[in-house]
């Protein structure tokens, strides 16, 4: 297959399981669920050890994968889908949650660096850097309050009233790279 008739990889970064559903760290899973419901497709389980769902987002065949490893396992099963597609890094795009970036605001950009999130470390170990990433600001925590507990809480209630509009408009910015490219993405959803 080569690069423009393999299909495209969009996995949603967060972590299995009910107890972790609407923790900030899970936004890539919301994104991905927003996306498979676009897509009329469900979830199912992949041997990848990711659930996945398949179809077509605006013309182009993509691969919905949420790695059930949890965010620091991420890279194995979105490796492992890259291989069993035949998926080159430069058709993979990554949603997480990005603590540098205010609360709602969106960041498209392809490579770089981990920035300290252990997702992305995984991700770059297996795949390299050249894949894209979606970042969805959740912003820092308040006080003295430790990274990994603040991204392991789900959103405040301020937050959640505003957390569909912006997860919305996270999966109109995958569509939007996938259809447009990176630089036409940033230009409309890069805040």
């Amino acid at each position: 297959m080569t690069e423009s008739t393999s299909p495209w990889l969009i996995a949603g970064l967060g972590n299995p399981g009910p107890n972790y559903a609407g923790n900030r760290h899970n936004v890539g899973f919301m994104v991905a669920d927003l996306l498979a419901d676009r897509i009329g497709a469900r979830f199912k389980a992949h041997k990848s050890r990711a659930m996945v769902a398949e179809g077509r987002l605006a013309g182009h065949r993509v691969v919905l994968a949420k790695p059930m490893t949890y965010m620091n396992l991420s890279g194995g099963p979105t490796g492992a889908l890259s291989a069993f597609y035949k998926i080159p890094a430069e058709r993979v795009v990554a949603i997480h949650d990005e603590l540098d970036i205010d609360y709602g605001v969106l960041r498209l950009k392809r490579g770089g660096g981990d920035n300290g999130h252990n997702g992305l470390k995984s991700l770059t170990a297996t795949l390299g850097r050249e894949y894209y990433r979606v970042r969805f600001g959740v912003g820092r925590p308040p006080g003295r309050m430790d990274v990994a507990a603040f991204v392991l809480k789900d959103f405040s209630s301020a937050e959640r009233k505003e957390l569909d509009y912006f997860v919305d408009r996270a999966a109109d910015a995958v569509e939007a790279l996938i259809t447009e490219g990176l630089d036409r993405a940033q230009g409309t959803y890069n805040g």
